[in-house]
């Protein structure tokens, strides 16, 4: 009662303040009283909540009460936006509805109805609107999303805690799938009053089947309609299972020397998959493997090529992982069977003919041993004993001797040794020896040409021994004289014996002997002196020692025949002929190097035989008739002074001078002699133009030769007149000089520059060349050709030269007489100021003076201003009169231009401001039967802005029409308006703030007919009269 108190005298005020806000049209005879009252609701944060209240209260304040605070009769609740009241009033329904309900709306909630005429207040029981806060995010630990990596059986601990929420959630943690039971959970305050947040931690002991599984923090809520839920990815670390060799067949172990075996190991499972590695007798084989990641497999192929050393061998295949406590490993022992690697027979199968041969055959160690057989050719032979060793690998070694009598028709059969056993059926191991039995030859006899038969010298004869049966094959020899034949070894001897090699046919040998005999004939030249110079004499000899017949000397150098000096014949050996014959010759330079050859000729044999002797004369350097004496060269290009020269010896030295300097046989920047002695330059420069010196020496003496480099280069311009001037009417000559190589009668060009193409002709103008100086020669000088000219050297060597040089044509001066400037208005208030302007063209420049009223001006009085200003031939003088005073300065001003050539002048009238003078020089430029085009000069504007206007009339109709000129200041107007084929008279007026300009009697009116309409128009073909016609017209 005591909250009651307040809120009553509450309730009164506010129905004092709020009457008519919330009254009900209730009959006064209905009970007052609630028909519905509100009750607890319960609703999720976010969604909308209403709490009824229903009353029969006619004439009363209903309004709702939060935790004991009012919240005002008026339905919109204006201090809380998201409440309102809903219902009908005039049914009594007051429900208090909540928009977007939050945790502040989590509070008591009572309806009260104020007091009226009818009764007292009523207020209804208390209401909890409890509001629902789901919660937001779980947090994990583990991080939510993360991959936690567990060993199978260890136990972990994970936590999970809820955000803010009311009621507090419960949390609930699945392993793969699976609810875990031990977990402790607990309840604390949350971030703000109200909320609160469960903390929950579990106890994991991971699996192997958990490997990939989540673990699942699942929280829920009856704020929530399905659980939220957070997880981590279990990565359960475990062994793999133990490996597994699969063995290729039913033996396991057995296996053939020389077999590739393949054997397969395969290990389920494990996290991470398993690592295999293959030993043998414990030392690592391979540790290769792949893993099937999708099943979990790890598997390894062992590939290895059997041998008989691995007889006995354990093949081991070892499986663990990083969690592994042991390694597990299966293994396989290896039985190999393996033939004998090679068969060895001891002794000779070499055996002359009825005696005994003996021989071992001796096997490598074979698993199981080996028996062995002999063969001799189709028939096997007995062995006189058998033995059986241990051999390397567990197997045995095997060993047979025989012994049988060698005879003649056993020769060339094959003698075998065989091996051969059960285990080995598909495969025989043989050794075989060929027997040789040894017997003589049964026949020997020569073949050749009949015995007696004369042969001629150079004749080729054939001789062949022949020898029939024999083992080994007969050696043949031959014998002269009872010394054996051979070919001569050194190749420089002749061959006189050609020795064939020993052929066999069948059961024949046979070997060949050609005698090749060379002709008796020879030459051999004698000479008198070793070294030789121009000037000496040689003496040349020819020598035949031994002919039959005897031949015949002759001479002759490089084709041309010589006469020689025969000298007389004798005996010789091998009963031939001697013969001999001399040649004296004068040696010069030219015959270095010729060849001179004496030449022996038999007749009756139609034989040559030829010598020569080549001459080697010692001379000094002697340039050649090809030797060029001037090379050009461009500049900065490249230039090569070659060189001619015949020396004998060689020339030891090339020596250059330029200009007194030696060039460094060794190089510079810019040179390098070249092994023939050639000079070559680079990046030439005119600076390397001139006569060069060569140098040339051997032992024998020097030579010295003059070559000029003739350096071409792009002209450049050195001296061109800039300006040039001339009177006007005279003559001149623009004059440019080069500095170019060559120089070229027609290298010089002319270009007169400006933008008219009529102003650029030279035909009027004359143009020579004179060595480096070109020339372009004016007559009669004109101001038109006055300007920049071009002078263009081209000789041929990019890039052409330009030079830029100014005519200047001097005349005395032009004074311009503008009719807007012979009068300048100016206010006589002694506060205006006058400008006058005076142009004039002329050159050189020009001097003004200036008069007013025929006296001098003096330009020292402060009064008056001048200034000057000077661009080409255009000159200005600008005369200021400042404080213009009517009676002092209202007069006639004289501007003088005067320069050497001349003067001229012109006169300025200074007035005071008026009403502008008329226009003048009116004429129609163009016609159509509705417009005329009109187009005026302006007269002087009296000193103030003017503008103009047009008259006209219709002759033969009453009135004047007027049109205003825009814009304003405008001197071309089309008059439109017009009737076809009619005349017109039309006036031209002028006028300014002062008034109208008057009518002038000429150049300011003018007649027109329009024409018709079957006419064509356009501009007038003639000149319309601008005077005025008889009559006198005058403005009304």
């Amino acid at each position: 009662m005591a909250l009651g108190i307040p809120i009553r005298a509450s309730l009164l005020f506010m129905r004092l303040l709020t009457t008519g806000l919330a009254q009900l049209p209730i009959p006064a005879s209905a009970p007052r009283g609630f028909w519905a009252l509100p009750e607890n609701v319960t609703v999720v944060e976010g969604a909308a909540a209403e709490l009824r209240c229903g009353v029969r209260a006619p004439d009363s304040v209903v309004q709702w009460a939060k935790d004991g605070l009012l919240l005002g009769p008026d339905p919109r609740i204006p201090s809380f936006p998201r409440y309102h009241l809903e219902g009908d009033p005039t049914r009594g329904e007051f429900h208090l509805h909540i928009e977007a309900s939050d945790l502040s709306d989590d509070a008591e909630y009572e309806c009260q109805v104020g007091r009226s005429e009818t009764g007292p207040e009523l207020v209804s029981p208390r209401v909890a609107l409890s509001i629902l806060v789901p919660p937001r995010v779980l947090q994990l630990t583990p991080e939510v999303g993360s991959t936690v990596t567990w060993v199978a059986g260890q136990q972990y601990v994970v936590s999970c805690v809820s955000g803010d929420s009311k009621p507090a959630p419960d949390i609930t943690f699945l392993q793969s799938g699976q609810t875990i039971s031990d977990i402790s959970a607990s309840v604390n305050a949350g971030s703000q009053e109200k909320l609160f947040t469960t903390e929950a931690t579990a106890r994991v002991t991971p699996q192997s089947s958990d490997n990939g599984q989540l673990l699942v923090c699942e929280a829920s809520s009856p704020a929530l309609n399905t659980p939220i839920k957070v997880s981590v990815t279990m990565n359960v670390l475990f062994p793999p299972g133990p490996p597994v060799i699969q063995w290729p067949g039913l033996d396991e172990g057995h296996v053939r020397a020389g077999q590739s075996l393949e054997l397969p190991c395969t290990a389920r499972g494990g996290n991470p998959p398993a690592t295999l590695q293959w030993l043998k007798n414990g030392q690592p084989m391979s540790t290769a493997w792949g893993t099937e990641h999708t099943e979990a497999v790890a598997s390894s192929m062992l590939v290895m090529v059997v041998r008989p050393e691995d007889h006995g061998a354990r093949l081991s295949c070892e499986a663990h992982n990083s969690v592994s406590t042991g390694t597990q490993e299966r293994g396989v022992t290896l039985q190999v069977t393996f033939p004998p690697s090679a068969l060895t027979i001891l002794g000779s199968a070499s055996q002359s003919e009825n005696k005994n041969v003996t021989l071992s055959c001796i096997t490598k160690s074979s698993r199981p041993r080996v028996l062995l057989r002999w063969w001799l050719g189709w028939r096997q032979l007995l062995p006189t004993e058998e033995t059986v060793m241990d051999g390397l690998h567990g197997g045995h070694i095997s060993m047979s001797n025989l012994t049988f009598l060698a005879r003649r028709e056993d020769n060339g059969l094959t003698l075998t040794c065989e091996a051969f056993s059960e285990a080995f059926t598909k495969e025989t191991f043989k050794k075989s020896l060929t027997l040789n039995v040894k017997y003589p030859a049964q026949k020997l006899w020569i073949e050749g040409p009949q015995k007696g038969q004369h042969l001629r010298a150079g004749t080729r004869v054939r001789l062949v021994c022949l020898a029939i049966g024999g083992n080994p094959d007969p050696p043949l020899t031959w014998y002269k004289d009872s010394r054996t034949v051979t070919e001569p070894r050194p190749p420089q001897e002749p061959r006189r014996v050609q020795l064939g090699s020993l052929e066999k046919s069948g059961n024949t040998f046979s070997r060949e002997l050609v005698l090749v005999t060379v002709p008796p004939t020879n030459v051999t030249i004698l000479t008198n002196a070793s070294a030789l110079r121009p000037g000496d004499a040689l003496n040349l000899t020819c020598v035949s020692v031994s002919s039959n017949p005897p031949v015949n000397l002759s001479w002759d150098k490089e084709g041309e025949g010589l006469e020689g000096m025969p000298a007389p014949l004798r005996s010789a050996p091998f009963k031939g002929s001697y013969a001999a014959r001399s040649v004296l010759l004068r040696m010069s330079s030219r015959d270095h190097g010729h060849r001179v050859t004496c030449r022996a000729h038999s007749t009756e044999l139609q034989e040559t035989v030829s010598a020569f002797y080549r001459l080697n004369v010692l001379y000094p350097p002697e340039f050649l008739g090809e030797q060029a004496l001037v090379v050009t060269a461009v500049e900065q290009g490249e230039a090569l002074l070659p060189v001619s020269v015949s020396a004998n010896p060689a020339p030891e030295a090339f020596n250059w001078t330029f200009r007194g300097y030696r060039l460094s046989p060794a190089g510079g920047p810019r040179h390098r002699i070249l092994s023939g002695g050639a000079l070559q330059l680079w990046n030439v420069t005119r600076a390397d133009d001139g006569l060069y010196q060569l140098h040339c020496q051997n032992s024998e003496g020097t030579a010295e030769a003059l070559l000029r480099l003739d350096v071409h280069y792009a002209p450049t311009i050195r001296a061109l007149q800039d300006p040039t001037e001339v009177n006007i009417g005279g003559s001149v000559d623009i004059v440019c000089t080069v500095d170019a190589n060559p120089i070229l009668p027609g290298m010089f060009n002319w270009e007169k520059l400006g933008e008219e193409e009529e102003d650029q002709s030279l035909d009027d103008m004359e143009r020579m060349s004179k060595g480096s100086t070109g020339y372009l020669r004016i007559h009669h000088a004109k101001l038109t050709q006055a300007g920049a000219y071009q002078c263009i050297v081209d000789n041929g060597v990019a890039p052409p030269a330009r030079g830029l040089v100014r005519l200047v044509v001097r005349f005395a001066p032009q004074v311009d007489h503008p009719t807007p400037l012979t009068k300048v208005a100016a206010a006589g208030d002694s506060t205006s100021s006058a400008t006058l302007h005076c142009r004039a063209r002329g050159v050189p420049n020009i001097a003004f003076t200036w008069t007013k009223n025929g006296v001098p001006l003096d330009l020292q009085d402060p009064r008056y201003t001048e200034h000057t200003y000077h661009q080409g031939v255009v000159h200005s003088s600008l005369l200021t009169i400042a404080n213009v005073s009517a009676a002092q300065d209202y007069a006639l001003f004289t501007c003088t231009a005067t320069n050497p050539l001349g003067s001229d002048h012109t006169n300025i009238q200074l007035v005071s401001i008026s009403r502008p003078d008329p226009p003048s020089g009116l004429k129609v430029v163009s016609m159509t039967p509705y417009s005329v085009g009109l187009e005026w000069k302006p007269g002087f504007d009296g000193g103030l802005p003017q503008r103009f206007q047009i008259r006209y009339e219709a002759l033969g109709t009453p009135g004047f029409l007027y049109m205003d000129v825009l814009p304003p200041q405008a001197t071309t107007f089309t008059l439109t308006g017009l009737q076809p084929s009619t005349r017109y008279r039309v006036w031209l007026l002028a006028s300014n703030a002062l008034g109208d300009s008057e009518l002038a009697d000429k150049g300011s009116q003018i007649p027109i007919t329009t024409p018709g309409l079957d006419q064509p128009s356009g501009e007038p073909d003639y000149q319309l009269p601008t005077e005025q016609p008889s009559g006198k017209f005058s403005i009304p």
